[in-house]
């Protein structure tokens, strides 16, 4: 393996690392965020929003640099065009989101008034777009994948599968949490826990991803071996 496609697959390692660790610190030092209650994308607003900012954008270019990476490792064969593919489109909804800032919400940043049900500014539908696009293509991505993986063992396609599984299913419920905070039904609704737990799943299955491929590229099929592994022709 050469040091530019090390260098891209690793990109994909130091984004899950790096934009968990710091929603979370800033997360539990803000004065008035919770983690239960409040959604990643709202640390992009009030005090320290600039952090936020730097993390989503730099983070996006991280995942951008990593669906390359995972392009040139696959070469071909199933999941090698749509995996990176959907991988890029999570990363563009990652950058959008850190330069367009969602709406204040649920109390958050304090001091600013409530936000109304269906209510949303230009911003703020511009930032949901952007985090469907991030979730959405995360799930998808794992779901490609996943077959592809499995060439490597079993595990590898059921981790795979169910981490898209997860990464859709708890931004849903997610959504679903804010909803009936929003409507008054239940308060304070974990929207914020849901949300984090769908960005770890995914964050996590991207460094197993890259943590893997960095190991042994997968084969593009049967008769194709890895990047730099000896073929039938060269063996003796």
């Amino acid at each position: 393996m050469n040091r530019v496609l090390s260098a891209l697959l690793g990109t994909g390692i130091a984004a899950g690392v790096l934009m968990p660790v710091l929603l979370w610190a800033d997360g539990a030092t803000r004065p008035g965020y919770s983690l239960w209650h409040h959604g990643a994308s709202q640390l992009g607003t009030g005090e320290r929003a600039w952090l936020q900012t730097i993390n989503f954008v730099l983070g996006g270019l991280l995942l951008a640099a990593f669906a390359i990476g995972v392009r040139r490792a696959l070469r071909g064969g199933r999941g090698a065009t749509w995996g990176p593919v959907l991988l890029a489109a999570a990363a563009v909804g990652l950058v959008v989101a850190g330069l367009v800032p969602t709406d204040p919400a649920l109390g958050y940043p304090p001091g600013q008034p409530a936000q109304t049900a269906g209510a949303l500014s230009t911003s703020g539908l511009i930032h949901q777009a952007a985090g469907f696009a991030l979730f959405a293509g995360l799930s998808a991505a794992a779901f490609v994948l996943a077959r592809r993986l499995g060439q490597q063992g079993r595990a590898w396609a059921v981790c795979s599968r169910l981490s898209g599984a997860l990464i859709i299913a708890f931004a849903f419920a997610a959504g679903i949490a804010y909803r009936l905070d929003v409507l008054g039904l239940w308060r304070p609704a974990p929207a914020g826990l849901l949300e984090h737990l769908s960005l770890l799943t995914g964050f996590g299955w991207i460094v197993a991803v890259g943590v893997h491929l960095l190991r042994s590229h997968v084969p593009a099929g049967p008769s194709t071996p890895p990047v730099g592994g000896r073929g039938p022709a060269q063996a003796g």
